[in-house]
Protein backbone atom coordinates (compact mmCIF):
# COMPACT_ATOMS: atom_id res chain seq x y z
CA UNK A 1 0.00 0.00 0.00
CA UNK A 2 1.16 3.44 -0.98
CA UNK A 3 1.99 6.05 1.67
CA UNK A 4 -0.55 8.63 2.01
CA UNK A 5 2.36 11.27 2.56
CA UNK A 6 3.84 10.38 0.25
CA UNK A 7 0.66 10.68 -2.43
CA UNK A 8 0.13 13.94 -1.55
CA UNK A 9 3.47 15.44 -1.62
CA UNK A 10 4.06 14.27 -5.18
CA UNK A 11 0.32 13.91 -6.75
CA UNK A 12 1.79 14.37 -9.96
CA UNK A 13 4.59 12.02 -10.16
CA UNK A 14 2.50 8.78 -8.50
CA UNK A 15 -0.05 9.35 -11.14
CA UNK A 16 2.18 9.60 -13.96
CA UNK A 17 3.70 6.38 -12.48
CA UNK A 18 0.76 4.50 -12.34
CA UNK A 19 0.05 5.43 -15.84
CA UNK A 20 2.96 3.18 -16.65
CA UNK A 21 1.01 0.21 -14.90
CA UNK A 22 -1.77 1.21 -17.17
CA UNK A 23 -3.66 2.24 -14.04
CA UNK A 24 -5.83 5.19 -14.59
CA UNK A 25 -5.26 7.71 -11.23
CA UNK A 26 -6.68 11.06 -12.22
CA UNK A 27 -9.88 10.69 -10.52
CA UNK A 28 -9.18 8.58 -7.47
CA UNK A 29 -5.96 10.57 -6.37
CA UNK A 30 -7.47 13.51 -6.34
CA UNK A 31 -10.98 11.97 -4.39
CA UNK A 32 -7.91 10.16 -1.73
CA UNK A 33 -6.63 13.50 -0.66
CA UNK A 34 -10.12 15.56 -0.81
CA UNK A 35 -11.01 12.34 1.55
CA UNK A 36 -7.85 13.07 3.45
CA UNK A 37 -8.35 16.82 3.88
CA UNK A 38 -11.88 16.05 5.27
CA UNK A 39 -10.50 13.16 7.90
CA UNK A 40 -8.05 15.59 8.82
CA UNK A 41 -11.19 18.38 9.45
CA UNK A 42 -12.87 15.86 11.16
CA UNK A 43 -10.27 14.93 13.40
CA UNK A 44 -9.58 18.23 14.49
CA UNK A 45 -13.21 18.82 15.36
CA UNK A 46 -12.74 15.47 17.74
CA UNK A 47 -10.11 16.54 19.23
CA UNK A 48 -11.52 20.20 20.13
CA UNK A 49 -14.87 18.84 21.71
CA UNK A 50 -12.91 16.48 23.46
CA UNK A 51 -10.77 19.06 24.91
CA UNK A 52 -13.61 21.45 25.70
CA UNK A 53 -15.06 18.64 27.21
CA UNK A 54 -12.48 17.75 29.27
CA UNK A 55 -12.13 21.01 30.26
CA UNK A 56 -15.57 21.64 31.07
CA UNK A 57 -15.16 18.77 33.45
CA UNK A 58 -12.29 19.97 35.40
CA UNK A 59 -14.96 23.45 35.65
CA UNK A 60 -17.74 21.45 36.88
CA UNK A 61 -15.21 19.92 39.70
CA UNK A 62 -14.10 23.01 40.73
CA UNK A 63 -18.10 24.11 41.10
CA UNK A 64 -18.80 21.58 42.71
CA UNK A 65 -16.14 21.98 45.55
CA UNK A 66 -17.06 25.74 45.75
CA UNK A 67 -21.25 24.64 46.88
CA UNK A 68 -21.62 26.17 43.22
CA UNK A 69 -24.42 23.11 42.21
CA UNK A 70 -26.65 25.06 40.09
CA UNK A 71 -23.47 26.60 37.75
CA UNK A 72 -22.18 23.07 37.85
CA UNK A 73 -25.22 21.75 36.97
CA UNK A 74 -25.53 23.58 33.55
CA UNK A 75 -22.05 23.11 32.69
CA UNK A 76 -23.00 19.43 32.49
CA UNK A 77 -25.75 19.73 30.21
CA UNK A 78 -23.62 21.09 28.05
CA UNK A 79 -21.24 17.86 28.81
CA UNK A 80 -23.80 15.78 27.47
CA UNK A 81 -23.91 17.49 24.52
CA UNK A 82 -20.75 17.77 23.70
CA UNK A 83 -20.45 13.88 24.69
CA UNK A 84 -23.02 13.94 21.73
CA UNK A 85 -20.93 15.56 19.25
CA UNK A 86 -17.79 13.72 19.81
CA UNK A 87 -19.67 10.59 19.36
CA UNK A 88 -20.91 11.64 15.92
CA UNK A 89 -17.08 13.04 15.23
CA UNK A 90 -15.68 9.58 16.24
CA UNK A 91 -18.38 7.31 14.02
CA UNK A 92 -18.10 10.05 10.71
CA UNK A 93 -13.81 9.12 11.51
CA UNK A 94 -14.19 5.66 11.47
CA UNK A 95 -16.31 5.82 7.82
CA UNK A 96 -13.65 8.31 6.33
CA UNK A 97 -10.65 6.30 7.46
CA UNK A 98 -12.26 2.74 6.10
CA UNK A 99 -13.44 4.60 2.94
CA UNK A 100 -9.55 6.09 2.71
CA UNK A 101 -8.46 2.34 3.68
CA UNK A 102 -10.47 0.80 1.01
CA UNK A 103 -9.00 3.22 -1.72
CA UNK A 104 -5.76 2.90 -0.91
CA UNK A 105 -6.00 -0.73 -1.11
CA UNK A 106 -7.11 -0.61 -4.75
CA UNK A 107 -3.93 1.23 -6.03
CA UNK A 108 -1.03 -0.86 -7.02
CA UNK A 109 2.29 -0.22 -6.32
CA UNK A 110 4.74 2.39 -8.26
CA UNK A 111 6.88 0.99 -10.62
CA UNK A 112 10.74 1.34 -10.31
CA UNK A 113 12.20 4.17 -12.66
CA UNK A 114 13.45 1.48 -14.88
CA UNK A 115 10.48 -0.03 -15.80
CA UNK A 116 9.48 0.59 -18.78
CA UNK A 117 5.17 1.19 -20.15
CA UNK A 118 3.42 -1.50 -22.59
CA UNK A 119 0.27 -3.75 -21.79
CA UNK A 120 1.26 -7.15 -22.67
CA UNK A 121 4.41 -9.90 -22.56
CA UNK A 122 5.77 -8.52 -26.14
CA UNK A 123 6.48 -5.14 -24.70
CA UNK A 124 9.39 -6.91 -21.90
CA UNK A 125 12.44 -6.09 -22.56
CA UNK A 126 14.87 -8.77 -22.67
CA UNK A 127 18.23 -8.09 -20.56
CA UNK A 128 19.60 -11.32 -20.72
CA UNK A 129 19.84 -14.50 -22.49
CA UNK A 130 22.53 -17.59 -22.37
CA UNK A 131 22.31 -21.08 -23.64
CA UNK A 132 22.32 -22.94 -26.69
CA UNK A 133 18.71 -23.60 -27.80
CA UNK A 134 18.58 -27.55 -28.58
CA UNK A 135 18.38 -28.82 -32.27
CA UNK A 136 15.57 -31.50 -32.05
CA UNK A 137 14.48 -34.25 -34.96
CA UNK A 138 11.19 -33.50 -36.50
CA UNK A 139 10.26 -36.28 -34.33
CA UNK A 140 10.58 -34.89 -30.89
CA UNK A 141 7.97 -35.54 -28.85
CA UNK A 142 6.39 -32.50 -26.43
CA UNK A 143 6.45 -33.48 -22.64
CA UNK A 144 2.92 -34.31 -22.22
CA UNK A 145 3.44 -37.20 -24.90
CA UNK A 146 6.97 -37.96 -23.36
CA UNK A 147 5.28 -38.18 -19.85
CA UNK A 148 2.77 -40.52 -21.54
CA UNK A 149 5.51 -42.71 -23.23
CA UNK A 150 7.63 -43.28 -19.53
CA UNK A 151 4.42 -43.48 -17.63
CA UNK A 152 6.18 -40.78 -15.45
CA UNK A 153 2.82 -37.85 -15.34
CA UNK A 154 -1.01 -39.25 -15.37
CA UNK A 155 -3.07 -35.74 -16.45
CA UNK A 156 -6.31 -38.52 -17.13
CA UNK A 157 -5.89 -39.60 -13.39
CA UNK A 158 -5.60 -36.06 -12.12
CA UNK A 159 -8.67 -35.28 -14.31
CA UNK A 160 -10.35 -38.12 -12.63
CA UNK A 161 -9.59 -37.80 -8.87
CA UNK A 162 -9.97 -34.17 -8.92
CA UNK A 163 -10.04 -31.87 -12.50
CA UNK A 164 -8.09 -30.56 -14.92
CA UNK A 165 -5.06 -28.96 -13.64
CA UNK A 166 -4.48 -31.72 -10.90
CA UNK A 167 -1.91 -33.98 -12.72
CA UNK A 168 -0.69 -37.28 -10.61
CA UNK A 169 3.05 -38.24 -10.66
CA UNK A 170 4.58 -41.66 -11.00
CA UNK A 171 7.29 -43.67 -10.40
CA UNK A 172 10.81 -42.00 -11.66
CA UNK A 173 8.02 -38.23 -12.55
CA UNK A 174 7.57 -38.44 -8.61
CA UNK A 175 11.34 -39.16 -7.63
CA UNK A 176 12.16 -35.98 -10.24
CA UNK A 177 9.73 -33.90 -8.25
CA UNK A 178 11.31 -34.47 -5.15
CA UNK A 179 14.93 -34.13 -6.31
CA UNK A 180 14.19 -30.98 -7.66
CA UNK A 181 12.72 -29.43 -4.73
CA UNK A 182 15.44 -30.88 -2.31
CA UNK A 183 18.03 -29.81 -4.79
CA UNK A 184 16.37 -26.06 -4.65
CA UNK A 185 16.28 -26.24 -1.15
CA UNK A 186 20.23 -27.15 -0.70
CA UNK A 187 20.97 -24.78 -3.00
CA UNK A 188 19.21 -21.74 -0.98
CA UNK A 189 20.62 -23.39 2.23
CA UNK A 190 23.81 -23.07 0.98
CA UNK A 191 23.40 -19.04 0.02
CA UNK A 192 22.58 -18.43 3.74
CA UNK A 193 18.82 -19.21 4.00
CA UNK A 194 17.06 -20.28 6.66
CA UNK A 195 14.48 -22.96 5.23
CA UNK A 196 11.09 -22.67 6.44
CA UNK A 197 7.66 -24.87 6.30
CA UNK A 198 4.34 -22.67 6.18
CA UNK A 199 0.38 -23.48 6.27
CA UNK A 200 -0.98 -23.68 2.74
CA UNK A 201 -3.74 -21.93 3.92
CA UNK A 202 -3.87 -18.21 4.87
CA UNK A 203 -6.51 -15.92 6.65
CA UNK A 204 -7.77 -12.35 4.84
CA UNK A 205 -5.11 -10.47 6.78
CA UNK A 206 -2.34 -12.17 5.38
CA UNK A 207 -3.98 -11.92 1.85
CA UNK A 208 -4.03 -8.20 2.18
CA UNK A 209 -0.95 -8.41 3.68
CA UNK A 210 0.90 -9.57 0.13
CA UNK A 211 -1.33 -7.76 -1.87
CA UNK A 212 -2.81 -10.92 -3.17
CA UNK A 213 -6.21 -9.56 -1.69
CA UNK A 214 -8.19 -7.62 -2.87
CA UNK A 215 -6.36 -7.75 -6.46
CA UNK A 216 -6.31 -11.78 -7.17
CA UNK A 217 -9.54 -12.40 -5.24
CA UNK A 218 -11.09 -14.36 -8.42
CA UNK A 219 -7.77 -16.85 -8.96
CA UNK A 220 -7.49 -17.69 -4.94
CA UNK A 221 -9.40 -20.84 -3.99
CA UNK A 222 -11.72 -19.62 -0.90
CA UNK A 223 -12.42 -22.04 1.88
CA UNK A 224 -15.69 -19.52 2.79
CA UNK A 225 -16.26 -21.62 5.84
CA UNK A 226 -13.86 -20.43 7.73
CA UNK A 227 -12.90 -18.09 5.12
CA UNK A 228 -9.34 -19.27 4.64
CA UNK A 229 -7.34 -19.08 1.12
CA UNK A 230 -4.96 -21.52 -0.48
CA UNK A 231 -1.88 -20.01 -1.15
CA UNK A 232 -1.14 -19.23 -4.56
CA UNK A 233 2.85 -18.97 -3.23
CA UNK A 234 4.66 -19.25 -0.22
CA UNK A 235 5.32 -15.53 -0.59
CA UNK A 236 2.55 -15.29 1.42
CA UNK A 237 2.75 -16.75 4.74
CA UNK A 238 6.73 -16.54 4.60
CA UNK A 239 6.41 -12.41 4.15
CA UNK A 240 3.37 -12.67 6.58
CA UNK A 241 5.60 -14.44 9.59
CA UNK A 242 6.65 -10.55 10.09
CA UNK A 243 3.66 -8.93 9.87
CA UNK A 244 3.30 -6.32 11.96
CA UNK A 245 6.70 -6.58 13.65
CA UNK A 246 9.62 -4.25 14.35
CA UNK A 247 13.04 -5.61 13.73
CA UNK A 248 16.29 -4.64 14.11
CA UNK A 249 18.22 -2.98 11.27
CA UNK A 250 21.40 -5.03 12.13
CA UNK A 251 19.71 -8.18 12.15
CA UNK A 252 18.40 -7.85 7.93
CA UNK A 253 18.24 -8.94 6.18
CA UNK A 254 16.20 -12.11 6.77
CA UNK A 255 16.43 -14.74 3.80
CA UNK A 256 13.75 -16.66 4.23
CA UNK A 257 13.13 -20.16 1.70
CA UNK A 258 10.33 -22.46 1.65
CA UNK A 259 9.01 -25.53 -0.76
CA UNK A 260 5.02 -25.70 -0.81
CA UNK A 261 2.33 -26.27 -3.13
CA UNK A 262 0.94 -23.89 -4.81
CA UNK A 263 -3.19 -23.48 -5.77
CA UNK A 264 -4.42 -21.23 -8.70
CA UNK A 265 -7.65 -21.29 -10.46
CA UNK A 266 -6.20 -19.18 -13.57
CA UNK A 267 -9.78 -18.35 -14.01
CA UNK A 268 -9.93 -17.72 -17.96
CA UNK A 269 -6.67 -19.97 -19.29
CA UNK A 270 -7.43 -21.86 -22.45
CA UNK A 271 -6.05 -22.99 -25.17
CA UNK A 272 -2.91 -24.64 -26.49
CA UNK A 273 -0.49 -22.77 -23.68
CA UNK A 274 -2.53 -24.66 -20.94
CA UNK A 275 -1.85 -28.62 -21.97
CA UNK A 276 0.42 -30.36 -20.04
CA UNK A 277 2.50 -28.87 -17.52
CA UNK A 278 1.98 -25.34 -18.73
CA UNK A 279 -0.59 -24.11 -16.72
CA UNK A 280 -1.86 -26.06 -13.59
CA UNK A 281 -4.40 -25.22 -10.77
CA UNK A 282 -1.90 -27.36 -8.14
CA UNK A 283 1.79 -27.30 -8.43
CA UNK A 284 5.24 -27.65 -6.60
CA UNK A 285 7.27 -24.09 -5.94
CA UNK A 286 10.38 -22.82 -4.24
CA UNK A 287 10.24 -19.85 -3.01
CA UNK A 288 12.78 -17.21 -1.24
CA UNK A 289 11.68 -14.23 0.76
CA UNK A 290 13.99 -11.88 1.64
CA UNK A 291 13.25 -8.53 4.45
CA UNK A 292 15.81 -5.93 3.86
CA UNK A 293 17.17 -2.19 4.24
CA UNK A 294 15.31 0.16 1.80
CA UNK A 295 18.90 1.10 1.35
CA UNK A 296 20.23 -2.46 -0.49
CA UNK A 297 16.99 -3.82 -1.64
CA UNK A 298 18.19 -3.16 -5.17
CA UNK A 299 21.66 -4.53 -4.96
CA UNK A 300 19.71 -7.47 -3.34
CA UNK A 301 17.51 -7.80 -5.79
CA UNK A 302 20.12 -8.26 -8.60
CA UNK A 303 21.66 -10.90 -6.19
CA UNK A 304 18.66 -12.80 -6.38
CA UNK A 305 17.95 -12.88 -9.92
CA UNK A 306 21.66 -13.87 -10.08
CA UNK A 307 21.11 -16.54 -7.83
CA UNK A 308 17.81 -17.84 -10.04
CA UNK A 309 19.99 -18.08 -13.15
CA UNK A 310 22.74 -20.05 -11.09
CA UNK A 311 20.17 -22.62 -10.71
CA UNK A 312 19.20 -23.10 -14.53
CA UNK A 313 22.98 -23.12 -15.38
CA UNK A 314 23.24 -25.79 -12.88
CA UNK A 315 20.27 -27.42 -14.93
CA UNK A 316 21.85 -26.94 -18.19
CA UNK A 317 18.57 -25.01 -19.38
CA UNK A 318 19.09 -22.33 -22.30
CA UNK A 319 17.38 -19.49 -20.15
CA UNK A 320 16.63 -15.66 -20.91
CA UNK A 321 15.41 -13.05 -18.01
CA UNK A 322 13.02 -10.10 -18.95
CA UNK A 323 12.45 -6.97 -17.36
CA UNK A 324 8.46 -6.17 -17.30
CA UNK A 325 6.79 -3.59 -18.87
CA UNK A 326 4.05 -1.83 -16.45
CA UNK A 327 1.18 -3.67 -17.50
CA UNK A 328 2.86 -7.11 -17.00
CA UNK A 329 3.91 -6.58 -13.63
CA UNK A 330 1.93 -7.73 -10.62
CA UNK A 331 -0.01 -5.28 -8.28
CA UNK A 332 2.34 -4.85 -5.62
CA UNK A 333 6.01 -5.16 -7.63
CA UNK A 334 7.64 -1.94 -8.26
CA UNK A 335 10.20 -3.72 -10.33
CA UNK A 336 9.92 -7.83 -11.48
CA UNK A 337 12.96 -9.71 -13.82
CA UNK A 338 10.96 -12.96 -15.21
CA UNK A 339 12.74 -16.16 -16.33
CA UNK A 340 12.19 -17.93 -19.21
CA UNK A 341 13.39 -21.51 -20.31
CA UNK A 342 13.43 -22.59 -23.67
CA UNK A 343 10.89 -25.42 -24.21
CA UNK A 344 12.53 -27.21 -27.73
CA UNK A 345 9.61 -29.32 -28.62
CA UNK A 346 7.17 -26.78 -28.34
CA UNK A 347 9.43 -24.08 -29.55
CA UNK A 348 8.33 -21.64 -27.16
CA UNK A 349 9.94 -19.65 -24.41
CA UNK A 350 8.10 -20.73 -20.49
CA UNK A 351 8.39 -18.76 -17.78
CA UNK A 352 9.59 -20.40 -14.75
CA UNK A 353 10.43 -17.50 -12.23
CA UNK A 354 9.66 -13.70 -11.45
CA UNK A 355 12.27 -12.14 -9.10
CA UNK A 356 10.62 -8.76 -7.81
CA UNK A 357 10.88 -5.55 -5.82
CA UNK A 358 8.17 -4.32 -3.65
CA UNK A 359 9.54 -1.48 -1.75
CA UNK A 360 7.85 -0.32 0.98
CA UNK A 361 4.63 -1.73 -0.61
CA UNK A 362 3.64 -4.90 1.14
CA UNK A 363 5.27 -3.73 4.69
CA UNK A 364 3.58 -0.62 4.82
CA UNK A 365 0.44 -2.91 4.57
CA UNK A 366 1.54 -5.27 7.11
CA UNK A 367 3.15 -2.61 9.27
CA UNK A 368 6.55 -4.29 9.04
CA UNK A 369 9.27 -1.89 10.19
CA UNK A 370 13.07 -1.57 11.49
CA UNK A 371 14.64 0.53 14.10
CA UNK A 372 18.33 2.18 13.89
CA UNK A 373 19.83 2.41 16.69
CA UNK A 374 18.25 5.49 16.98
CA UNK A 375 15.44 7.19 15.15
CA UNK A 376 12.19 5.76 14.44
CA UNK A 377 10.84 2.92 13.20
CA UNK A 378 11.20 2.82 9.25
CA UNK A 379 9.08 0.36 6.79
CA UNK A 380 11.28 -2.27 5.56
CA UNK A 381 11.52 -3.26 1.97
CA UNK A 382 10.60 -7.09 1.00
CA UNK A 383 11.11 -9.03 -2.09
CA UNK A 384 10.68 -12.11 -2.97
CA UNK A 385 11.48 -14.93 -6.13
CA UNK A 386 10.71 -18.24 -7.71
CA UNK A 387 13.72 -20.39 -6.86
CA UNK A 388 12.42 -22.61 -8.91
CA UNK A 389 8.52 -23.45 -10.10
CA UNK A 390 8.33 -27.01 -10.99
CA UNK A 391 5.90 -27.69 -13.60
CA UNK A 392 7.69 -26.03 -16.42
CA UNK A 393 10.94 -26.91 -15.45
CA UNK A 394 9.91 -30.82 -15.79
CA UNK A 395 8.39 -30.27 -19.50
CA UNK A 396 11.84 -28.05 -20.60
CA UNK A 397 13.88 -30.59 -18.74
CA UNK A 398 11.71 -33.50 -20.44
CA UNK A 399 11.33 -32.24 -24.20
CA UNK A 400 15.27 -30.61 -24.22
CA UNK A 401 16.39 -33.58 -22.97
CA UNK A 402 15.09 -36.43 -25.15
CA UNK A 403 16.92 -38.95 -26.63
CA UNK A 404 16.42 -42.23 -28.69
CA UNK A 405 17.78 -43.84 -25.58
CA UNK A 406 15.70 -41.99 -22.77
CA UNK A 407 15.36 -38.73 -21.06
CA UNK A 408 19.05 -37.51 -19.53
CA UNK A 409 19.17 -36.04 -16.39
CA UNK A 410 21.34 -32.79 -15.87
CA UNK A 411 24.29 -33.98 -14.08
CA UNK A 412 23.68 -31.80 -11.18
CA UNK A 413 20.96 -33.58 -10.44
CA UNK A 414 21.80 -37.46 -11.12
CA UNK A 415 22.41 -37.30 -6.95
CA UNK A 416 19.67 -36.03 -6.23
CA UNK A 417 17.06 -38.48 -8.52
CA UNK A 418 19.78 -41.37 -8.37
CA UNK A 419 19.21 -41.94 -11.70
CA UNK A 420 20.91 -40.15 -14.94
CA UNK A 421 17.89 -41.65 -17.37
CA UNK A 422 14.35 -41.90 -17.46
Amino acid sequence: MLQLNYIRENTKEVIEKLNIKNFDAKEIIPKLIDLDNKRKETQKQLDDSLFESNNLAKEIGVLFKSGKQKEANGLKEKTAQLKSLSKEYSDNLILIEKELNDILLQIPNLPHNSVPKGKRAEDNIIVHQEGDVPDLTKDALPHWDIASKYDIIDFELGNKITGSGFPVYKAKGAKLQRALINFFLDNALKEGYTEYQPPLMVNEDSGYGTGQLPDKEGQMYHVSIDNLYLIPTAEVPITNLFRNMIVKAEELPYKCVAYSSCFRREAGSYGKDVRGLNRLHQFDKVEIVQIQHPDKSYQTLEEMRGYVAGLLRLLELPFRTLRLCGGDMSFASALTYDFEVYSAAQQKWLEVSSVSNFESFQSNRMKLRFREKEGKPQLAHTLNGSALALPRIVAALLENNQTNEGVKIPKALVPYTGFDLL
